[in-house]
């Protein structure tokens, strides 16, 4: 029977973490995307991401996005649509689903270094997360 993400890497048996990923559009910023630094301390520190969490066992994409934005952007998510892509993190049990997110309330960088809008077009000049630069390549094409 195979193995779904919620429970177990096909390799090595270890427990997989499904993380949300939030993909933040503005229109009036000419459709820029919003981007986090990782902080000093974390996994992947000082490189850019989409912002989200790890989702709770039985936690909805919506109900996990919710949580971590509020607790990270001071924002609230008001839609999350279908999931863009889902790519495993190199070297982790994690694997990163992104999706298209909407919000209210100006998003701050309670959680990160910084916070940026950038365009499609910009993304490959920054240093992204393995997981988020896939997920920008997709997003660029």
């Amino acid at each position: 029977m195979p193995t779904s993400p919620e429970s177990r890497d096909r390799e090595n048996g270890e427990a997989l973490v499904r993380v949300a990923a939030a993909v933040i559009r503005i229109a009036g910023l000419g459709e820029r995307l919003l981007l986090c630094r990782r902080p000093a301390g974390k996994r992947h520190a000082g490189l850019w991401e989409f912002p989200g969490g790890k989702m709770l066992p039985g936690e909805s994409p919506f109900a996990a996005l919710r949580r971590e934005l509020a607790e990270e952007l001071g924002v609230e998510v008001t839609g999350v649509g279908e999931m863009i892509l889902s790519c495993p993190d190199p070297g982790s049990a994690f694997v990163v689903e992104f999706y298209p997110t909407e919000i209210a309330g100006e998003p701050a960088p309670l959680e990160h270094d910084e916070i940026a809008w950038v365009l499609p077009s910009e993304l490959a000049a920054l240093p992204l997360a393995p997981s988020d630069r896939e997920a920008a390549e997709r997003l660029r094409a």
